[in-house]
């Protein structure tokens, strides 16, 4: 079994990979610091507590945009479970021509959710937009190629923003409003943030389309914690909540491969 795991911002969201399938998805609060056996325990733990045991693990593969992080999680993972993770980083095979200005700069799970893309969706021009702490847009053309995207808030980002920096306003439970006209604050806040987030997401849709595909359509894929509030809006052509794991089982496979 392979467990892969995304050091995000918020949370390290994990999963168990068997003959290709995930059988179990976990997630786990990022702090700034937190050791190696924190790490490590919890990992052992969480498994045996679903049923899998941790001898059972004989590859670990994960991406970061915490690099403050990577050092406890990769020592944990030796100490624990004896195996030296592999690493979505600048410098493996990803299968993709990166045309950002320094590849270096793209975060590796946006690299890990173009790879599971182009891999879903081979011969498209896609469109990857994952709700996370941040809300990414990730633009990759049939050729393979990474070409760039967009960053914006978000959407709990956003709504915790508003509550530090105003006197007034509350925080609320993010969720889809019914009616774009709130009638009361906390109507007025969801209705900001989900319809705001529709508008944003739309816009840069369009404008990619035409700045990188010559006005085509491509194809729209949803992923992250918040890709199911807007799965009946007709913005997505699919949603895979898991896509980030697909792609870093799939970077570990192809790495496994360049070895041999």
């Amino acid at each position: 079994m392979l467990l892969c795991l995304d050091i995000g911002n918020t949370q390290i969201y994990g999963g168990v990979f068997s003959d290709e399938k995930i059988i179990f998805q976990f997630r786990f609060s990022t702090r700034q610091t937190f050791s190696s056996d924190e790490v490590g325990v919890f990992l052992r733990s969480v498994l045996k507590e679903n049923n899998i045991t941790p001898e059972s693990i004989k590859n670990i593969a994960m991406c970061s945009v915490v690099p403050d992080v990577v050092y406890s999680v990769r020592n944990g993972c030796i100490k624990y479970f004896e195996i030296d993770p592999f690493i979505l980083q600048a410098g493996v095979k990803t299968g993709l021509k990166i045309k950002y200005l320094n590849p270096q700069e793209v975060g590796s799970d946006r690299i890990a959710n173009a790879i599971a893309a182009i891999n879903l969706h081979s011969n498209k021009n896609i469109i990857v937009i994952d709700f996370g702490t941040a809300t990414t847009f990730d633009i990759i053309s049939k050729e393979k190629e990474y070409l760039g995207g967009a960053i914006v808030p978000g959407i709990r980002i956003s709504m915790e923003s508003l509550e530090s920096r105003t006197a007034k306003l509350p925080a609320i439970e993010i969720s889809r409003p019914e009616k774009v006209v709130g009638k009361t604050t906390k109507e007025s806040i969801q209705s900001g943030l989900y319809f705001g987030h529709i508008g944003i997401i739309k816009e840069i849709i369009q404008r990619s389309n035409q700045e990188a595909f010559g006005g085509t359509k491509s194809f729209v894929i949803g992923t992250g914690g918040f890709a199911n509030m807007f799965n009946d809006t007709g913005i997505f052509d699919a949603i895979y909540p898991d896509l980030v794991l697909t792609g870093i089982n799939l970077a570990y496979k192809m790495n496994l491969e360049k070895e041999k």
